[in-house]
């Protein structure tokens, strides 16, 4: 015989069933907590957390959140800053140091995204992989070589999902520039140069005197982390510091991850043999102020604190498979490389982030940043082009989906299919970036041994590989 408790128990029970049968006649369920009408179910929904919330990191938090990730916490040294961020998600909680927050959100984690200055990537996304958590980090992905090498190893080691926000790297042009080079359309190609309309940021310039009282809303220390201990100054903060050698990496680190994106993907490249670079070898600042001497002391860039206000680096890498040994020219600063004969008067090369063009044995194609817009010069080339067949898989949404693409990898796991950017390749693509700063640094040539990850012709330019980290501070 049962008792009172146990005949609620299987009433309730027969109540559910029944309640589910009719289900389709009458639909009672929430339609989120289904999944219906693009809601995502709770059981689905990415739990992601923010090293950074004001500028871009706003940015990505909200693309995430609108592709269903529910954003439980959020991190900024900057109170104002983060503001807006922190509004739009009253409920995640707030920190200002990433480390208590992931020790404290463990459990409540599954994913990171990790947007601040370049300095601050490695340490923030070396600790969220270490404790098993997915990484969203913005371009370029470290600071230096050694550190785009070590988070590649991590991801791989913690079978963690990975994705660099270069968004163009999810785009329709990049794969469209990758088809028609690999179906051999100009060629084979052994030039290429790539420039950018960077830096928009003053470089070239000395460290400030004056020490001025560091906000109340900022934490001064946390947002130098592992750089070497200043003064708090404006200069450096919230956007200028890319041109300072120590937070970030020049006009190269912050374009060239997107415009070089193509390059070495078309191209099949890895690590270059050798990098030079061409700067202005006379310090501008000096000169601006009314030193008229300044054109006969010429700028040692390795006690300069910032970037040069231009540079042209050189890249050759070698022969791969059927391509042959290719040189790859960057440029910045306004400057620009020779405009081809083939181009039309009055067309613009590239756009107005800047652009690349390929130099083939049967022609030449020429495309904007992200590999927007590619196209074969002249343009009546393009009349009758018989385009190649699409074979690269196409990202549903295109550059406009990079996180959302992420999140897919992150709920599918180390047996599905990885993000279009993950470590495995934006991380070489990265070392290649940033290794182009150690010939700007230097104002030498670098002749570079990738496997080893060793520039073999000069101790100097070698120590710049891995700078040192403030005590405290390490991966």
């Amino acid at each position: 015989m049962q008792n009172k408790k146990e005949s609620k128990e299987q009433m309730t029970r027969r109540d559910f069933l029944s309640t589910a049968a009719a289900a389709s006649a009458f639909t009672i369920v929430p339609s989120y907590v289904l999944g219906q009408n693009g809601q995502t179910p709770p059981s689905d929904r990415l739990n992601v957390a923010s090293v950074g919330a004001g500028g871009m990191a706003g940015s990505n938090i909200g693309k995430c959140a609108e592709n269903g990730a529910n954003i439980v916490a959020l991190c900024d040294v900057d109170d104002n800053r983060a503001a807006e961020t922190y509004k739009a998600f009253p409920k995640a909680k707030k920190y200002r140091d990433f480390r208590k927050m992931l020790q404290k959100e463990d459990k409540n984690i599954d994913a990171v995204i990790v947007a601040t200055p370049d300095h601050f990537h490695a340490v923030a996304a070396m600790a969220a992989m270490k404790m098993g958590k997915h990484v969203y980090v913005q371009k370029p992905l470290t600071h230096s070589v050694k550190e785009a090498r070590l988070l590649t190893e991590t991801a791989r080691k913690y079978q963690v999902q990975t994705q660099m926000g270069n968004q163009g790297h999810s785009g329709e042009g990049i794969r469209l520039v990758c088809e028609w080079i690999w179906s051999g359309v100009i060629g084979k190609i052994r030039e290429v140069h790539a420039w950018t309309n960077r830096p928009i940021w003053p470089q070239s310039i000395p460290r400030p005197k004056e020490t001025p009282a560091v906000p109340s809303s900022l934490d001064w220390d946390i947002w130098l982390g592992p750089a070497p201990e200043r003064p708090y100054h404006p200069c450096y903060l919230p956007f200028s510091w890319r041109g300072w050698w120590d937070f970030g990496t020049g006009a190269l680190g912050d374009m060239a991850c997107h415009i070089l994106d193509p390059v070495f993907w078309a191209l099949k490249l890895k690590y270059p043999t050798s990098v030079e670079a061409s700067i202005p070898q006379v310090n501008l600042f000096d000169y601006a102020v009314g030193d008229n001497n300044a054109w006969s002391k010429p700028i040692d860039m390795t006690k300069v604190e910032t970037f040069p206000v231009a540079s042209i680096v050189r890249y050759t890498f070698p022969a791969r498979g059927d391509m042959p040994e290719v040189r790859v020219n960057w440029f910045d600063g306004g400057l620009m490389p020779p405009r081809p004969a083939e181009l039309e008067t009055g067309r613009m090369m590239g756009d107005s982030d800047g652009g690349v063009l390929f130099i083939g044995d049967k022609g030449k194609l020429i495309c904007g940043c992200y590999g927007r817009s590619p196209q074969l010069i002249p343009y009546s080339k393009m009349k009758d082009f018989d385009r190649p067949e699409k074979t690269i898989p196409r990202i549903e949404g295109g550059l406009g989906s990079h996180e959302k693409d992420w999140m897919r990898a992150c709920k599918e796991g180390k047996d599905g299919t990885p993000a279009s950017s993950n470590f495995d390749y934006s991380g070489p693509l990265t070392e290649m970036v940033v290794m182009g700063n150690l010939a700007i640094r230097t104002s030498q040539p670098i002749e570079w041994d990738g496997e080893n990850m060793k520039v073999t012709n000069s101790a100097e330019a070698n120590a710049f590989v891995h700078p040192p980290y403030r005590a405290g501070w390490s991966l």
